[in-house]
């Protein structure tokens, strides 16, 4: 595991985004698209806006790439407002050439979850797995909709979301948590293992202890972010505010032996 600490969230968010667009615009072919693994929330916001700004500069085309999304809420159609999917399309999709039907997202209304599940793993297989996950970090520790007790070979499944992350979702329903739906379809923590590289965005003092638990305790399905201390490829963006739970000398390590990796895009 790989932590790289940035000043804030914004040099984080730009830093993230160059990384991705240097990637694609390195191993993205026809013969062979560049498989990205996608998240929603607040937190990548500023690296789908940073990646949306390389787009218009001519730095970065998505024609080649294949996306998809670590989760949607059942009940929601891509038509909600609030749905994953109008988040994708009013932060990224939209503004850039991605081909739509290369753009895969889970199926809320689908009449029948399980297989859905089944079909959305079996369509990430068939693209030839996933070469770049994004994902968020959740105040508990969860990735995706993976919530505390969630299996560490979990698939794409349903699930029944807690109560805190309900309230913490209800900033997106008017702050009603009472209109936030309480199940989702989920990517599985197996799943997002094995992406050849997981990438993890944290911002804010508020991920401070669930940053703390999965970088300097051990694995422990509780807090299902620990699971990447096993992945081959997994890096930690996060700025000061998250580190405020970390060891000083924990800190101090990644900042030492980090400082060539963040340079190299930077401006």
């Amino acid at each position: 595991m790989r932590l790289l600490i940035f000043e804030d969230y914004e040099r984080m968010s730009r830093w993230a985004a160059r990384y991705v667009a240097r990637r694609i615009a390195r191993e993205a072919t026809v013969q062979q698209p560049f498989v990205l693994g996608l998240p929603t929330g607040s937190t990548p916001v500023g690296t789908y806006r940073h990646l949306v700004q390389l787009h218009r500069e001519g730095r970065v085309s998505f024609r080649h790439v294949i996306t998809f999304n670590m989760d949607e809420y059942v009940g929601l159609g891509p038509q909600h407002p609030q749905s994953y999917a109008a988040f994708m399309h009013q932060h990224l999709w939209d503004h850039v050439d991605l081909p739509p039907e290369q753009a895969h997202i889970p199926n809320g209304l689908a009449e029948d979850l399980e297989a859905e599940c089944r079909r959305y793993e079996e369509k990430i297989k068939q693209a030839g797995g996933i070469d770049l996950f994004l994902g968020g970090l959740g105040h508990d520790g969860h990735i995706a909709f993976n919530e505390p007790g969630s299996s560490l070979r979990s698939r794409t499944r349903v699930v029944t979301l807690t109560d805190d992350t309900v309230r913490a979702n209800a900033r997106f329903f008017d702050n009603d948590p009472a209109r936030v739906p309480r199940r989702a379809l989920t990517v599985g923590v197996g799943t997002i293992m094995d992406a050849r590289q997981v990438m993890l965005l944290v911002s804010g003092q508020s991920k401070a202890w669930a940053l703390h638990k999965i970088v300097e305790e051990g694995v422990n399905h509780m807090w299902a972010g620990s699971a990447l201390q096993l992945h081959p490829d997994a890096w930690i963006l996060c700025d000061e505010a998250a580190t405020e739970e970390l060891k000083v000398k924990t800190v101090r390590y990644f900042k030492e032996v980090e400082q060539e990796t963040l340079a190299e895009l930077e401006e």
